[in-house]
């Protein structure tokens, strides 16, 4: 069993930055890959980017490449989303969720993002 909970949104002003943490429970936390979704009012929800579990690679979809990275810190079982150069259209809840046997098994709550232009 793994609980996430993400921190750190807000409001920013457009071209500005914020980082999302994500904490984890459980002894398990290095073995997940951990993903990092977003959904916007009136849209379905969609994927950001992921970090694995093995050797910390990262990938991320195209919109958000370039301006935000992922890390992840195993001894404090929490994940991060560094967020760059903001835009309105980024504004969305962000939620994390682990990844294990090809399948996200744990979700956070999610914590609202608000980019103001």
């Amino acid at each position: 069993q793994v609980q996430l909970v993400e921190s750190g949104g807000g409001l920013v002003q457009a071209g500005g930055s914020l980082r999302l943490s994500c904490a984890a429970s459980g002894r398990a936390f290095s073995s997940y890959a951990m993903g990092w979704f977003r959904q916007a009012l009136g849209k379905e929800r969609e994927f950001v980017g992921r970090i694995s579990a093995s050797d910390g690679s990262t990938y991320y979809t195209d919109s958000v490449k370039s301006r935000f990275i992922i890390s992840r810190d195993n001894a404090k079982n929490t994940a991060y989303l560094q967020m760059n150069s903001l835009d309105p259209e980024d504004t969305a809840g962000y939620y994390c969720a682990a990844h294990r046997d090809a399948k996200y098994g744990y979700w956070g709550q999610g914590t609202q993002v608000t980019v103001s232009s």
